[in-house]
């Protein structure tokens, strides 16, 4: 919930006026403009009591056309209004037919499942055989890479003690789950470059959280010249994000196959990351995971595994709720990170080059198999939050829901939010003073913490050389 804390000048994510500090990435008002972005929500279909979450992504003109509804209706501006439309015309249709109408027009909407039904799918009973995260080799034919022994980092640079110094990561991602691995890798000691598109969007606040850290940079790699930066770039990598769907990298000729091809040439292994929403791909049960192609996002994998309805089952309904927070994100982001730094060590003691794959689904089942708390936590955590987040409903949205779970915890848990629970550094890229929450990991001996602050996207040049350090930054990580 990291990006829930983060304030820039003081203004946090709820506060309008923040947008005017932030590079506007939503290019298709898919976020900004309140019935657009209800196009991503969950609602109940033609069948009472079965629910279907549509989700626009980032476009959200495709879903609502597909549901009978205009791209645009500047007369609705009311958050109930909003609901009320979207969901009757989602009421026309059952849950068959808006699956055919997602697989014909390629949105990420899905039906919404209980724990058990998921299992019981293809996807499920794939995903069941796989742990959290997978890694597997790609290329054999390099020497081991000791950590010891990489990039050398930027002169004039402090002595910090960070075990992943000189490693370069190479993030091709977007919003929250697999920035929230680069983010993660760049506390300890990386070297992360993000890389996105001028032609594509991403959600504006996000970027305070998860560039934490990172220098950002554009580049279109539809353009011949811009692919030659980035192919200068990835020569020297040691680590690939890959955030986008299963193949789309590998269409774009920077897949797993080509990194083997430029191991062996370099003579050193890569180490390939990616973290997509189904899961499955490029793995033992991949031909069982049917699903793993689809699009979607951390409330489609709340949806599909049975999370939100255990969200409503704890809110004393008989509906599914969509969780608070991008708790799923985090998560996955979590477990990309160690999976990451496992290859790392793998590629460090055995040579080679190494896949490392997890998803939104695999934390959620992963979430879901350690069990729910007892009746009696429950009863004691539904009476000391606040009552206006049990009047939720499964119609509200992420951002509703969010906002009334972050209103009771400061109530409830105001430790969270003081001073000493936050790091304060002056962002040059959103030229405002940016606060955002201290890394929860501490090891005797090891720093760990970020030396830059955040930055929009698309901010530093396509390069390796010349990254700063912020003193106050780098001191505050020595106290």
């Amino acid at each position: 919930m990291s990006a829930y804390l983060c304030t820039l000048d003081g203004l946090d994510k709820a506060d309008p006026r923040v947008k005017n500090k932030i590079p506007d990435t939503d290019l298709n008002q898919a976020q900004t403009v309140l019935y657009r972005r209800l196009s991503a929500n969950l609602y109940e279909t033609k069948t009472p009591g079965e629910f279907y979450h549509i989700h626009g992504s980032l476009e959200a003109s495709a879903t609502l056309c597909m549901i009978g509804l205009p791209p645009f209706n500047p007369r609705l501006q009311d958050y109930r209004e909003c609901i009320e439309t979207i969901e009757s015309a989602v009421r026309r249709f059952t849950v068959d037919e808006l699956e055919e109408m997602n697989r014909k027009e390629a949105q990420a909407g899905v039906p919404v499942l209980t724990a058990e039904q998921f299992r019981a799918t293809p996807q499920g009973q794939a995903l069941a055989a796989l742990p959290p995260f997978t890694i597997q080799p790609f290329e054999s034919s390099t020497a081991p890479a000791p950590l010891g022994q990489q990039c050398p980092v930027n002169p004039g640079t402090s002595s910090l003690n960070q075990c992943l110094r000189g490693i370069r990561v190479l993030e091709l991602c977007r919003v929250i789950a697999g920035p929230t691995i680069g983010r993660t890798l760049a506390s300890h000691g990386a070297s992360v470059l993000k890389v996105t598109s001028p032609y594509l969007p991403d959600v504006p606040f996000f970027q305070v959280d998860v560039n934490t850290g990172k220098h950002t940079t554009s580049l279109h790699l539809h353009d011949p010249v811009q692919r030659l930066a980035f192919e200068a770039l990835i020569a020297s990598a040691d680590v690939v994000l890959d955030g986008y769907r299963p193949g789309v990298l590998t269409r774009l000729g920077y897949g797993p196959d080509r990194l083997a091809k430029l191991a062996a040439a370099r003579g050193k292994g890569y180490v390939y990351v990616a973290e997509d929403c189904f899961g499955g791909s490029d793995t033992p049960v991949a031909d069982q995971a049917v699903w793993s192609d689809r699009p979607g996002w951390q409330q489609i994998a709340d949806c599909v595994t049975g999370v939100a309805w255990e969200q409503g089952r704890f809110m004393g309904l008989n509906e599914p709720v969509v969780p608070p927070f991008p708790m799923s994100d985090y998560g996955t982001g979590a477990l990309g990170c160690v999976a990451a730094m496992a290859g790392l060590y793998r590629r460090a003691t055995e040579g080679g080059s190494w896949m490392c794959r997890t998803s939104l689904c695999q934390y959620d089942m992963f979430l879901l198999s350690l069990g729910t708390h007892s009746f009696e936590v429950q009863t004691r955590l539904r009476m000391t939050h606040d009552p206006a987040f049990f009047e939720l409903r499964h119609h509200d949205s992420v951002d509703e829901v969010g906002k009334r779970a972050l209103k009771s915890m400061r109530k409830v848990r105001p430790a969270l939010f003081e001073d000493i629970m936050m790091h304060t550094a002056w962002s040059h890229g959103f030229n405002a003073e940016v606060r955002w929450p201290r890394e929860a990991l501490q090891v005797k001996g090891v720093d760990i913490g970020h030396v830059r602050a955040t930055r929009p996207n698309g901010c530093d040049e396509a390069s390796w050389k010349g990254w700063e350090e912020q003193p106050n930054m780098v001191a505050d990580l020595r106290l």
